[in-house]
């Protein structure tokens, strides 16, 4: 089975994540979902993932604020795709966070997508986009999803444009 693994650093990660999983679900594509710190439970992360790459993960998503040094670590340990979700966890607004997970070493990519909702929605589409180098029905989903999203700007213009011809 192929599956989307999502590692939060912490509960308060949820709220924002939610937008991931839903986007996700949405789309009818498998994925886990399980709280893991870098720094509190080392151990715990790098266990997850080699038994996550051994059950079908193919790609996992990192969300983690302050520090942020999941998606880093993950890397480290897989050389599966790292999509890295920033979280605004600080008085830095997330900047923290995006800093940490952006600036990784040569050799040891983390795809990095916004900070908050914006970014954990675009990590399952990334996610999405991986996986549908191999999966035709998840790329016509994709392809139908972005038709969709045009035709809404069209009809959203619609209601308020005006235009002199």
């Amino acid at each position: 089975m192929k599956f989307v693994s999502i590692i939060i650093g912490s509960k308060s990660d949820f709220d924002v994540m939610k937008s991931c999983t839903d986007t996700l679900d949405n789309f009818g594509v498998q994925h886990e979902l399980i709280i893991s710190s870098a720094h509190r439970s080392p151990d715990r992360t790098k266990e997850y993932v080699k038994n996550a790459e051994h059950k079908g993960a193919q790609v996992f998503i990192a969300a983690a604020g302050m520090a942020a040094h999941l998606a880093g670590v993950l890397a480290s340990k897989t050389i599966k795709p790292i999509i890295g979700v920033p979280m605004s966890a600080s008085a830095l607004g997330g900047i923290d966070a995006l800093l940490s997970t952006v600036q990784m070493p040569a050799g040891m990519p983390v795809a990095t997508v916004a900070i908050g909702k914006a970014g954990a929605i675009n990590s399952a589409y990334l996610a999405m986009q991986i996986l549908a180098l191999e999966n035709e029905d998840l790329r016509i989903k994709l392809l139908e999803d972005r038709i969709a999203k045009a035709k809404k700007v069209e009809m959203d213009s619609l209601e308020i444009e005006t235009i002199i011809d």
